[in-house]
């Protein structure tokens, strides 16, 4: 662990998640490596080591953050919301993850790598926030739906969480897949993240 102050090495951290972020909006996770986040940085390359011994660590760390935004969106809007339907669950889960897009992508193609390349200690205070995210949306079922079966609340979970990542190589397609798809005769329908979001959740709540 680095020397400084915690305000020091938390800004440090900071800023070597911003630098992977910054470069994962043009590279791609095989592109990036620990030379090119440390171009972006105002220490060394050397210095990162000292946070993060690797890239996936890095991006575990980025994909934490993005999980702790969804939650902090999900419990302000049922904080503000007494009583919802199921088009209104829907529609707001549906809509926070219409905002995190970058969460939906980290997860769908790296998230493997990740969690076999990052140091255990790394891998358990992701494991701690997206266990947060699972009681969150628990929280939400128990609220909106008391009459909900315990069973009907355990399916919603074990089916919601695996499809979010799927959600994003569904709704982001490149030139070249749709151009392979039109030749492979696929009838590809383009769905936003909201269209697909809002039917899953639909569907789970009516059974």
């Amino acid at each position: 662990m680095p020397k400084g102050s915690p305000e020091l090495t938390e800004a440090r951290r900071e800023e070597i998640i911003n630098a992977c972020e910054k470069l994962y909006q043009t590279m791609s996770f095989k592109e990036i490596t620990i030379k090119e986040i440390g171009n972006v940085t105002s220490f060394t390359r050397t210095s990162i080591y000292n946070y993060f011994q690797t890239k996936e660590e890095i991006f575990l760390a980025l994909l934490q953050r993005e999980y702790e935004l969804w939650i902090a969106s999900l419990k302000e809007k049922m904080e503000q919301a007494e009583t919802m339907t199921k088009d209104e669950f829907a529609d707001m889960m549906a809509h926070s993850l219409e905002a995190r897009a970058q969460l939906l992508k980290i997860m769908s193609m790296n998230h493997y790598d990740m969690e076999t390349g990052s140091r255990p200690e790394h891998l358990a205070a992701f494991k701690v926030v997206y266990g947060e995210s699972i009681r969150t949306v628990m929280a939400g079922l128990n609220k909106y739906f008391p009459d909900m079966a315990v069973s009907e609340k355990q399916n919603f979970l074990y089916t919601f969480f695996p499809f979010m990542f799927g959600i994003y190589p569904y709704t982001y397609v490149t030139e070249k897949q749709r151009t392979a798809m039109e030749k492979a005769n696929v009838n590809y329908v383009f769905l936003t993240i909201y269209e697909i979001t809002f039917n899953c959740v639909k569907r789970l709540l009516n059974g």
